[in-house]
């Protein structure tokens, strides 16, 4: 395996000679902002659903069958609002606009933080397939619509006592009156509004636009949950054009497929560190 100064270069190198960036990201690339799900961070601010129920991380408290709505939704409002409404810990994604701002590019991500957007990154270049915290839609679903819940999210930080909401609070869908949930890809309910669909045709319409074209795929912090979305893509869309490039970044998962080696780079290193050393500047 070549070194991690020689495999900096080579990245520095596909960066500056492409025109195009396509970004895959994963969890990896928020957990590098400081978006941790475990730890300090959720024992700070989720102490007494530990103490209760003794959860070890944010993923075990989502999938949890809490005794009543204002609980669940207690929960739910302080996942929602600390890893929505608060900004990430550190300036990773500020770095990657920085590095990529003035290419051609597209962002495709499994990550619901929507910190993206947050960042600077232009809106119309990016595909959340996995939905959005910021948004509620139908349990059911009887409909395909999203709601944005930051004002009642808000609200049920401020009011919320004794892991729970007031019932006034809860939200129920203005259609059927069930009660709503997070528009996130969790199963089969998942709703796909008109909003989920335009941003999958412009995705799908930049690759189509550049497919044959000299073209960067980077794919930061992609795990084993949701590889249809962006790594097997980014391997297939590589093979097909022998113009393009697939670079990996990612501290456990980095690999690809004998039939693109030699197109590819693989960094096993943490992604903020990637980006420092990169020398990318926020001014």
């Amino acid at each position: 395996m070549r070194d991690y100064l020689t495999n900096l270069n080579e990245l520095k190198k596909q960066v500056n000679e492409t025109d195009t960036i396509v970004i895959g990201a994963g969890s990896g690339l928020s957990t590098a902002a400081g978006y941790a799900y475990s730890g300090e961070r959720f024992e700070r601010y989720f102490g007494d659903f530990i103490e209760k129920y003794h959860f070890t991380d944010m993923y075990t408290g989502s999938f949890y069958p809490f005794p009543s709505l204002e609980e669940y939704w207690a929960w739910w409002s302080r996942q929602i609002y600390y890893n929505r409404y608060v900004d990430p810990p550190k300036d990773v994604y500020q770095k990657l606009l920085k590095l990529i701002e003035m290419k051609e590019y597209f962002v495709i991500t499994t990550n619901v933080d929507h910190a993206f957007q947050r960042a600077g990154f232009d809106k119309n270049r990016l595909f959340y397939t996995q939905g959005d915290y910021g948004l509620l839609q139908c349990s059911e679903p009887c409909h395909e619509a999203t709601y944005d819940n930051e004002e009642l999210v808000r609200k049920m930080m401020k009011e919320q006592k004794g892991m729970k909401i007031p019932s006034e609070l809860i939200p129920y869908c203005p259609r059927c009156k069930k009660p709503m949930k997070m528009n996130l890809r969790a199963d089969q309910s998942f709703a796909q509004d008109q909003g989920w669909y335009e941003a999958k045709n412009r995705y799908e319409a930049f690759v189509q636009k550049h497919g044959e074209e000299k073209i960067l795929f980077l794919e930061l912090g992609v795990g084993h949950n949701t590889p249809v979305w962006i790594k097997y893509p980014f391997w297939k869309l590589t093979e097909k054009n022998m113009k393009a490039f697939y670079v990996c970044i990612n501290q456990e998962e980095a690999y690809m497929p004998l039939q693109i080696k030699e197109r590819s780079l693989l960094l096993n290193e943490e992604i903020g560190k990637v980006l420092d050393d990169l020398d990318v500047e926020i001014k």
